[in-house]
């Protein structure tokens, strides 16, 4: 593991656009908001391509990343949305430069996929937190995390509404992000390895019968061999959110960790954000998070 390198006012941003196209009012709000934050922005022509459902096609989208980790004025990378299109660009990143120049890389939704693939591909820290567009009408909660996420010190994350669906406390890496995204990522190279993680999961619009046959498949995929613990966080717009801690805890039972939900970070109307790739401690009791 690679420790963060901190953005300070100043810095610049990077907007990239790995996933689905974007509505250009939202994106250029959110740009409005992340420059009164005190970072530049700076925004690549060709993300505003367009292919299909797609911010143009896979080598156009997988080339603005590219670019960015390569200029050396780019201080960090955000991603203009999610939806889908992130996996279709893995193949078509270039890892070692991305691995030589670690930068902090900004997203969530369909963007787990990248997220995922940098800590696994080069060891570097990412941050699970809002796309451009989401920082358009983002509550005044969510603009302050962002904030003290991407700078110095970010060092502990209260959850302020949870519920212990398996007490306990444990440490590890913390690794995760949207399920299906992650489900998706089952049986190709870029599959992630939670061995030794704090597993986060989070998703929207999802019944949940089908959050509990994305988290059976994870399970008989052995996916969750060797985890140290689990983290829920929102599950925005899910029919029958009322299983969902049941679902959690007939899943991770035979694990024998601690398993939280509660945690306001996802698709929710608050999105907390959070550094992955790092080492947590997680503890229901006190339902705090420690980065150490």
């Amino acid at each position: 593991m690679k420790k963060r390198i901190p953005l300070k006012p100043g810095d610049t941003l990077g907007v990239c656009a790995p996933s689905a196209r974007f509505n250009i009012e939202k994106l250029n709000k959110g740009i409005h908001n992340l420059k009164k934050m005190g970072f530049k922005v700076k925004v690549p022509e060709e993300i505003f391509e367009k292919k299909r459902y797609l911010a143009g096609d896979d080598i156009s989208r997988a080339r603005v990343i590219n670019q960015l980790y390569s200029d050396f004025d780019i201080n960090g990378i955000i991603c203009a949305r999610g939806g889908f299109g992130a996996m279709r660009i893995l193949n078509h990143l270039n890892w070692n430069s991305i691995r030589q120049n670690p930068k902090s890389f900004i997203g969530f939704s369909d963007n787990t996929a990248i997220l995922l693939s940098i800590i696994s591909q080069t060891g570097n820290p990412v941050i699970h937190g809002p796309n451009v567009v989401s920082f358009a009408n983002a509550q005044q909660e969510t603009l302050d995390s962002f904030y003290t996420a991407v700078t110095e010190p970010f060092d502990k994350m209260d959850v302020k509404n949870p519920q212990t669906i398996k007490p306990g406390n444990c440490t590890g890496i913390l690794k995760g992000g949207n399920m299906a995204t992650i489900s998706h990522l089952l049986g190709t190279k870029f599959q992630p390895d939670f061995k030794d993680a704090v597993l986060f999961l989070e998703d929207i619009g999802e019944p949940a019968y089908k959050i509990d046959r994305m988290l059976t498949q994870m399970k008989m995929a052995g996916l969750f061999q060797g985890i140290q613990g689990v983290i829920a966080g929102s599950f925005e717009n899910c029919d029958n959110d009322e299983y969902i801690e049941e679902i959690f805890f007939e899943i991770f039972e035979e694990y024998n960790v601690p398993v939280l939900s509660g945690l306001t970070s996802g698709h929710g109307r608050i999105n907390l954000s959070m550094v992955m790739g790092t080492n947590i401690k997680m503890d229901t009791k006190s339902a705090r998070i420690l980065w150490i």
